[in-house]
């Protein structure tokens, strides 16, 4: 049903790799990766207005702190009052998800014509048009790619291996390039999702893999310039959160001291009277502090009187 749906999407980036195949000559393969690069440079704008949205949610994350403590007893408030906060500051937070949601229909797209109408175009002599369910090209020269026995079925063996190893580094990479948050768990969840994926991608056919593989590729790529170009804002976003976080940390000191107020107070004579009970030794021994001059000076010991031994 899905790929009825989808049925003018996939007629559309199908005449895109016929065009790449047919016109310019380029092996399926290099078709599909010259593809993702028409759609990533397409999408480059947007990407771009994203990564700079994210960067200025992390700067404003601090005030973002300060509502959600206010507002913790009354949710309703707190979204309101959130709305509010991103409509005077003019920040999109969902601004991140649209590269991503206008990849889904390319990625579904390929996803099945990989599976039907490419089957037919790649191999025509054993799915004739009209097939209604194609077969797996097999290892042919139209159908083979590198190391890539047949890009319209899914890889096994060493293939398999290879094409997970590098569709997980290239994602890694890509993730770690794209992270903005300092949330330790967030980022432990995002750098988790690629071996998550593997239970899904295994299935999928071999050409699916390389648009995804090239799409990792070209993110690295795009991070890397969008960092360099975003750098000044990137560092005021991180001086903003730590001194969001060192503002914290001292507050948090000051209301432990409060808290320990009789425990601290008693602490504290305790050790000045150790001091005191010490001083003496100290400078009898030559360590302590010189007596002042302009003080008076000590009262002389008192003599014992000896007694004569006579009772009176």
């Amino acid at each position: 049903m899905l790929a009825n749906i989808l049925q003018p999407l996939i007629d559309f980036f199908e005449a895109f790799l016929k065009i790449f195949h047919d016109n310019l000559g380029l092996s399926w393969g290099f078709s599909i990766i010259a593809l993702t690069v028409v759609i990533r440079a397409i999408l480059l704008p947007l990407t771009y207005k994203s990564s700079k949205g994210m960067i200025r949610l992390q700067q404003l994350a601090p005030e973002m702190k300060v509502l959600q403590k206010k507002y913790k007893q009354d949710p309703q408030r707190l979204q309101q009052e959130t709305m509010k906060f991103y409509k005077e500051n003019q920040v999109n937070p969902f601004a991140s998800c649209l590269p991503m949601i206008a990849q889904l229909p390319v990625f579904l797209a390929l996803f099945y014509m990989l599976q039907a109408d490419l089957r037919r175009d790649i191999c025509p002599t054993l799915n004739p048009l009209g097939t209604p369910d194609p077969k797996p090209c097999g290892q042919t020269d139209a159908s083979s790619f590198f190391f890539i026995p047949d890009l319209t079925d899914k890889a096994t063996g060493a293939v398999l291996i290879t094409l997970i190893v590098l569709y997980v580094g290239s994602q890694l990479v890509s993730t770690l390039l794209m992270s903005t948050t300092t949330d330790r768990n967030q980022r432990l969840i995002f750098l988790a999702l690629p071996f998550f994926f593997i239970i899904f991608i295994i299935n999928f056919p071999a050409g699916l893999l390389v648009y995804w593989i090239t799409t990792n590729l070209w993110t690295i790529l795009q991070q890397a310039i969008i960092k360099k170009r975003l750098g000044p804002l990137r560092e005021e976003a991180m001086a903003a959160v730590n001194a969001a976080k060192e503002k914290e940390k001292a507050e948090g000191n000051g209301k432990d001291s409060e808290s320990l107020g009789p425990l601290a107070a008693l602490r504290a004579s305790a050790k000045q009277a150790k001091q005191q009970a010490s001083a003496p030794a100290s400078v009898a021994a030559g360590d302590g502090p010189k007596r002042r001059s302009n003080g008076p000076p000590p009262s002389p010991p008192r003599k014992k009187k000896k007694r004569s031994g006579r009772r009176r």
